[in-house]
């Protein structure tokens, strides 16, 4: 009974580890020169800005759900038609679902670490390309 308390409490403090990480980087959504900001539109007509990492693979560009929390990710599969800015200049794009051999290359190209995968809860990565319109 004593092992099974331990092997809770350190389940349950990962979990609280995986959350506490997800919703910091969901609330402080930090900018550098690797990110773009996405602005994706929900059922409703509302409009929400998300700041992602910046992925290149043969010469294209594309982000990745690569967090538990990814409306973000549903909403441009829903209104495939966002805008994106990167480096300050905005401009309307098509976000194209990822897949098959062209997944694979991307996730090869743009690998994560395991710490970041750690951390993250290890989720499922899908990845979108940003193809100008």
């Amino acid at each position: 009974m004593k092992i099974l308390k331990i092997v809770l409490a350190v389940l349950l403090g990962y979990v609280a580890i995986v959350v506490a990480f997800e919703s910091l980087i969901g609330i402080l959504q930090p900018q550098n020169q690797s990110t773009l900001v996405i602005t994706t539109t929900d059922d409703t007509g509302t409009t929400k800005d998300r700041v992602l990492a910046r992925l290149e693979s043969s010469g294209h560009m594309y982000v990745a759900a690569n967090h538990w929390p990814r409306s973000w990710y549903r909403h441009a599969l829903a209104h495939p038609n966002v805008d994106v800015e990167v480096d300050g200049h905005k401009a309307p794009f098509v976000a194209v679902p990822v897949t098959g051999a062209e997944h694979d290359r991307v996730q090869a190209d743009n690998p994560t670490g395991f710490g970041f995968r750690l951390l993250t809860g290890f989720p499922p990565r899908y990845f979108l390309r940003l193809d100008p319109r």
